[in-house]
């Protein structure tokens, strides 16, 4: 088993290092909340005192931080890179801007490092369980040998190519997420307002054209799906606010790329006025009160 330095503990963070300690590895753990450290200390990883006591004497190190310039800080700043051991295997699961994740990869490959960019589908359910999906850029080598720390969080551990594919394949992900999740509160909100109950306009649509994973599972008309954040006062398995941040990055990916994105700018708006209204710490269904703001 692998010694590992694990650095960011929030949402996602802090399940995915207790599940890497029960899959047998041996972990020391940063981050800025000292309650966020102890809660994964409990389950038996040794804390760091910095991010660079975090990057000694292991074997990976595995980030997860909230945006680009905290990788870039984190790395390359006087931290990892400064500290770790020869031959440690770097893995960023960030979801961060293709642009930062491929500096920090430069910066590691100059310092005589490897890595990965690893960010994650599946939200806090999927953290929680082990059953996230990687989407990994880097070469096949350095992919190879990450995989195994990944299988310890994850089910699914995809290549998508070089560095930074993985932020990219990432964000086309989660920008069409954000794209259902506003089309499936616009048609069950027209289809109720027109008479039609919601629990009929479910029972159609999940088994028709329109039918998505969102619609079904995190259907945003409260009281459709049991188990999805809308039936349970929005409770965040993904917030709306990290989506806002993901549907944000796809946007200046795609003015990079010259790529049209017309549906993912419009998600981007929406999600934009629902922060403003105050709903970024819901979960991401919460969409729905943009097009209901009295939806119960």
């Amino acid at each position: 088993m692998a010694r590992i330095g694990f650095i960011g503990l929030g949402n996602m963070g802090g399940p995915m290092a207790r599940n890497l300690i029960k899959a047998g590895h041996s972990l020391k753990v940063f981050d800025l909340s000292e309650e966020a450290v102890n809660f994964v200390v409990q389950s038996g990883a040794e804390a760091a005192k910095s991010v660079k006591d975090a990057a000694k004497g292991v074997d990976f190190v595995v980030t997860m931080l909230p945006v680009g310039a905290n990788v870039r800080e984190v790395f390359m700043n006087d931290g990892v890179l400064a500290a770790a051991d020869p031959g440690t295997v770097m893995i960023d699961s960030s979801t961060i801007d293709v642009e930062s994740a491929q500096a920090a990869a430069a910066a590691a490959k100059e310092a005589g490092f490897i890595m990965v960019d690893a960010p994650v589908s599946g939200g806090v359910t999927g953290a929680d369980a082990g059953t996230l999906t990687f989407m990994c850029g880097g070469d096949s080598e350095t992919f190879e040998r990450a995989k195994p720390i990944l299988q310890g969080m994850g089910k699914n551990i995809i290549h998508c190519g070089a560095s930074g594919l993985g932020q990219v394949t990432k964000i086309c992900n989660n920008m069409l997420a954000g794209i259902n999740s506003l089309a499936a509160a616009e048609a069950m909100v027209m289809g109720e307002r027109l008479g039609v109950s919601r629990e009929t306009l479910y029972k159609v649509i999940s088994t028709s054209t329109g039918r998505s994973y969102i619609f079904e599972t995190s259907n945003p008309m409260p009281s459709v799906v049991a188990t999805s954040p809308s039936s349970n006062n929005f409770k965040p398995g993904f917030m709306a606010k990290l989506m806002l941040k993901d549907l944000r990055l796809s946007q200046a990916a795609a003015q990079a790329a010259g790529s049209a994105t017309p549906l993912g700018a419009a998600a981007t708006a929406a999600f934009q006025l629902l922060i403003e209204n105050g709903f970024g710490n819901d979960d991401t269904s919460s969409i729905i009160k943009v097009i209901d703001p009295k939806v119960k």
